[in-house]
């Protein structure tokens, strides 16, 4: 059922926890809407007295103190995109079955993941390791809004302390490692506006920008070995802006370019890299971040992946983990559901995924 912040839902932490991901997604949290599934969340988290609980906005910090040799975080984000707007799609609010399968917005992306996160919180009141599990807004919108980055400003010691960490994204049962960087740019080009009817008295910027696109065509990406696992790079122009009329000849025209990028270079080295492949023409950085080494060779995360029987894979687009390794923190991805139904009119998971993945961490963790 839905609610709104008006009305807190009650979630039933010690249930079939794929049913606890049908509650989570019957709350509509996308971005910027957040307060009522943190609401749920705060109230289920503050009910278990062996932790102790930190909410800043709509992000939530839970703890275990139990004194043990090291501290995992357990991380997932609690927002969502936009609801689909085709008639009929699945990929809405409420939530639907279809046997098994759980359909709706946020069933990958990543309610299964936050609702594993709570029935471990419920149930490991003696983990075999500190825990924190941090649950946070604004993850699908621009990184300056992430309540994850938020958290780290204002409360940093509750996450440094950490030896390791696992964000529930998506993965399909699989540990991938890390993940690669991006960012963004727009080369321009600029000419002379001109009536389209006498052309040879203009400049056209969009016929200028064709060498940007073919050299961006031409190039072939690269796949970097970066501890035990192989990244492969991409690099592509993702749109394009010009004209001003269907009458006159464009002055001025940018191209949008995308660069995601092994974990091993820095963001000088993806610049400078890209830079150099575009050389003469006016390149503007326009954003950034940083990837993150995968990490495996830490004790922790080795028996992580040994515990949990999964195949260690890159993570070729940019998640939090890359936030976590900022902080000195090695960090996965490991989450039930398949990453290509994201944000998609047909967001599915199958029950058993769900089922599946705590178990795997209560192996782990217990």
């Amino acid at each position: 059922m839905s609610t709104t912040s008006s009305e807190t839902l009650s979630l039933d932490l010690r249930g079939d926890v794929a049913h606890l991901t049908a509650a989570l997604m019957d709350i509509e949290s996308v971005s910027g809407n957040e307060t009522a599934i943190a609401d749920a969340v705060e109230a289920a988290l503050r009910a278990l007295p062996h932790l102790s609980v930190l909410r800043d906005g709509d992000a939530i910090v839970a703890r275990t103190s139990l004194g043990r040799a090291q501290r995992v975080v357990l991380a997932g984000h609690l927002d969502t995109v936009p609801l689909p707007t085709t008639p009929g799609s699945r990929g809405t609010v409420p939530s639907s079955w279809e046997g098994e399968t759980l359909y709706g917005r946020g069933a990958t992306d990543m309610k299964g993941g936050v609702a594993v996160q709570l029935a471990l919180a419920a149930a490991l009141t003696e983990p075999n390791a500190d825990i924190t599990y941090v649950f946070y807004d604004h993850e699908e919108v621009e990184a300056s809004l992430s309540g994850l980055g938020r958290l780290v400003d204002h409360h940093p010691e509750l996450l440094t302390d950490a030896s390791f960490a696992i964000l529930l994204e998506p993965t399909n049962g699989a540990v991938e490692g890390g993940c690669n960087g991006t960012m963004r740019f727009k080369v321009a080009t600029t000419g002379t506006a001109a009536h389209s009817a006498r052309a040879w008295m203009g400049e056209n910027a969009i016929h200028k920008a064709a060498p940007i696109l073919a050299r961006l065509a031409a190039h072939e990406p690269a796949t970097i070995h970066v501890d035990g696992l192989d990244y492969r790079e991409s690099l592509n122009a993702v749109r394009i802006h010009g004209g001003v009329a269907g009458n006159v000849i464009p002055d001025r025209c940018e191209v949008e370019v995308n660069y995601r990028f092994a974990p091993s270079r820095s963001i000088e080295e993806a610049d400078a890299y890209v830079r150099e492949l575009l050389e003469g023409f006016d390149v503007e950085r326009t954003d950034a971040a940083a990837g993150a080494r995968p990490g495996l060779d830490v004790p922790a995360a080795a028996s992580f992946v040994a515990a949990v029987g999964a195949r260690a894979l890159p993570k070729y687009g940019w998640t939090d983990v890359a936030r976590f390794s900022a902080l000195g923190i090695p960090a996965v991805n490991f989450g039930p559901g398949d990453a290509l139904l994201a944000h998609s009119d047909n967001e599915h998971v199958e029950a058993d995924a769900i089922r599946e993945c705590l178990a795997a961490l209560t192996r782990w963790l217990a």
